[in-house]
């Protein structure tokens, strides 16, 4: 089996590529080769024993979707993209890279002869907007009020359409924020959620920007693997016609993370969140939904952290080597 991975480079593409190379095959399969691409090198996963391509490359420009799928790999896991912020404030990049590049692969894998791979994108609950009901259920109308939440349906449509046609076996998966996400800052408009749980943990000051009221889901890294993962193994007859799915999450407040981080970390590692409003940010989160209905993903088996806190300790046990700084 041929596995390529877009976005490789990113947090989630990187884990990706290392539990794949761990588990050495995907849906009982044996993978051969991994194909990896992001705008900078990805790093080729230690331990895998069959062939790694790490590329660079510009995917939304002329001739590269080709050159990636001209091997034909049987499993597209497509998670390149602007996040959020970026987006909002780069209009023709969000554009050209959210909406561009999976229309090139697309149109790609239409024109390639006997070619009908498995695709995964990763889509995003911004692509529903308020007003909201108390809780989004998956056939929720899209409403995007960003212009990432724009771009991501978009794509869901080009996805379920391309599917209905025939020319690929296609699955879209809606995920939550990743929290608590490691590495640096970003531009995501979602990252304080984050941030005001992985600095203070190392020591480090964090903004919060949005008051404490602020509800929003949340699902580890380790969950987003396995969201990914499980979406590939599923079939057509489970999937039906509506193939852009709802990941469930951990839904709170910004006060209750802050309260699990208390209880887990103490009062010392909480004073280092300062609070410093953001108009900008408060805006876009304003528009997000606040709570998700579960039932399709987790009747479709897939599964979620229970509370913040286990959110927390595997942030801690995964990415801290399971200390905290003083």
């Amino acid at each position: 089996m041929h596995i390529l991975i877009t976005g490789a480079a990113g947090m989630i593409g990187r884990k990706l590529s290392e539990r794949l190379a761990k588990d050495g095959s995907l849906n009982g399969k044996p993978i051969s080769k991994m194909t990896l691409t992001d705008v900078v090198a990805p790093a080729a996963p230690a331990g895998f024993s069959g062939k790694v391509d790490a590329r660079v490359d510009d995917l939304p420009a002329p001739g590269v979707a080709q050159k990636l799928l001209a091997e034909k790999p049987d499993v597209i896991f497509h998670l390149a993209g602007v996040v959020s912020g970026e987006a909002e404030l780069d209009f023709e990049k969000g554009y050209r890279v959210n909406l561009e590049s999976i229309q090139h692969l697309l149109e790609t894998i239409r024109k390639t002869p006997d070619y009908h791979p498995k695709f995964v994108y990763t889509s995003s609950i911004a692509v529903f907007g308020a007003p909201f009901p108390p809780a989004i259920y998956d056939e929720f109308h899209l409403t995007p009020l960003t212009s990432y939440g724009t771009q991501k349906a978009m794509g869901e449509f080009l996805l379920a359409d391309y599917n209905r046609r025939g020319f690929l076996d296609g699955v879209g998966i809606r995920l939550p924020t990743i929290c608590v996400r490691p590495g640096k800052p970003n531009k995501a408009a979602s990252g304080f959620f984050s941030n005001i749980i992985r600095e203070p943990l190392a020591g480090m000051e964090a903004v919060l920007p949005v008051k404490d009221t602020v509800v929003h889901g949340h699902a580890t890294p380790r969950s987003a693997v396995g969201f990914l993962l499980h979406a590939a193994s599923l079939t057509r007859a489970q999937l039906g016609p509506r193939i852009n799915i709802t990941m469930p999450g951990v839904y709170c407040t910004v006060g209750e993370q802050i309260e699990a981080l208390r209880r887990i970390a103490g009062d010392k590692v909480v004073a280092r969140i300062r609070r410093e409003p953001d108009e900008m940010i408060i805006k876009i989160v304003s528009g997000w939904s606040e709570r998700i209905d579960p039932k399709r993903a987790l009747e479709l088996g897939f599964t979620v952290e229970k509370s913040f806190d286990e959110i927390i300790r595997i942030h801690i046990e995964d990415e801290l080597g399971g200390k905290i700084a003083a």
